[in-house]
């Protein structure tokens, strides 16, 4: 029987399928709403008396050294990263390492770096994991935002137990909910934050008494394990608000050893305070990727990470915040090559591991150029 009516069946057709396509989007976006997370409270006392906050937002120090940019790109900034793509992604496959599975925290001082900020720091037999992120995307949404270079070395269901999870700051290339979301179950450690982030850990289901919220320079102790969060020149934001969380980097320490986590911040005085008071370190673990005049206050060049190790008084640098996400203007290897040569230049010892490689800060691998194979 012929169709007498083809023009309807067409339209029908049409509208099923733009159904289909609104809820595969629909869908897609499900979780949007939730990983915006939920603002502080801001007649918490804990937020509304910190230092850091006036006007109903949290503020950085001010500072002479940090060089001025913006928190947000401006139109230059924004056709750049739209249309100057040649070299930001890897040539081919990042080079991964797994790591053996080890029963018992080392004795000494141990780092896996996992990629982007993401790393396991082993200090005298305890734990913490940095800024984890083992999602497709740094993005609340799953089918779009950047994606990762490459994959993760390790499920995170094989990492072993840790002491601590430390936020440096709720972007999401740091803070990500459905990592946090499987490790309320897949852990039993605290979640140590800056002020405010408990807000988001709450409405993703982090129990109360695994939420540790701190200001610039308060500590916490976990057995044998000392945290502390510092300050850091950088801003918070999850959606169209900005600063109503704060930000921070991080002292970790044993007994007698210590390792420093700068988070993401452009180069301050910060620094020198930091290496005075909780110095010297064993290693620390630096920012050096997504940099760009437009944002210079807010992300260290590669040089002035450098320049932040010497301050913090720290020996092993491990450079962070590169390799995984296409997130700033410059080719992808960039970052590690302007480092090697002002590493070289100032005498800093400096180890580069694979995404994946264990660190022993007392007998570091040698420099091996893996990078270049994919530059």
């Amino acid at each position: 029987m012929s169709d007498r009516h083809p023009g309807r069946r067409s339209r029908l057709l049409a509208l099923t399928a733009a159904a289909a396509a609104a809820g595969a989007v629909a869908w897609s976006l499900r979780d949007l709403p939730a990983a915006f997370g939920r603002r502080p409270d801001p007649l918490d006392p804990r937020v509304r008396n910190s230092p850091q906050f006036r006007d109903g937002v949290f503020h950085n120090a001010p500072s002479e050294l940090a060089r001025k940019g913006a928190e947000r790109p401006d139109s230059d900034a924004v056709r750049r990263m739209l249309f100057e793509r040649t070299g930001r992604v890897p040539s081919g496959p990042v080079p991964l390492a797994r790591p053996e599975p080890v029963e018992r925290a080392a004795a000494g001082v141990e780092v896996v770096w996992y990629g982007h900020a993401s790393a396991l720091v082993e200090v005298e037999g305890s734990r913490v994991l940095l800024d984890p992120i083992w999602s497709d995307r740094c993005s609340p949404a799953a089918q779009v935002g950047p994606k990762r270079l490459h994959p993760m070395p390790v499920e995170l269901e094989e990492l072993p137990p840790v002491d601590a999870v430390l936020i440096s700051h709720d972007h999401y290339d740091h803070l990500d909910m459905a990592t946090v979301k499987r490790l309320v179950d897949l852990q039993s450690a605290p979640f140590a934050v800056p002020l405010g982030i408990g807000g988001h850990l709450r409405r993703w289901g982090v129990p109360e008494h695994r939420i540790i919220e701190l200001d610039w320079d308060e500590t916490c102790t976990l057995g044998e394990l000392t945290l502390t969060l510092t300050s850091a020149h950088h801003f918070s934001g999850r959606g169209l608000t900005r600063n109503t969380t704060l930000w921070g980097s991080w002292v970790i320490a044993g007994p007698s050893r210590k390792v420093f986590y700068t988070g993401d911040s452009g180069y301050f005085e910060g620094y020198a305070r930091i290496g005075e008071q909780h110095g010297p370190f064993d290693a620390a673990l630096v920012q050096i990727g997504a940099y760009d005049e437009a944002w210079a206050d807010i992300h260290m060049t590669p040089e002035d990470a450098v320049q932040a190790h010497q301050d913090l008084r720290a020996e092993l640098m491990i450079p962070v915040h590169w390799c995984t996400f296409n997130l700033g203007i410059h080719p992808w290897a960039e970052p590690i090559e302007r480092l090697l040569a002002e590493a070289k230049q100032q005498a800093v010892p400096l180890a580069v591991p694979r995404p994946g490689q264990r660190v022993d800060v007392d007998s570091p691998p040698e420099l091996d150029g893996w990078w270049e194979t994919v530059s």
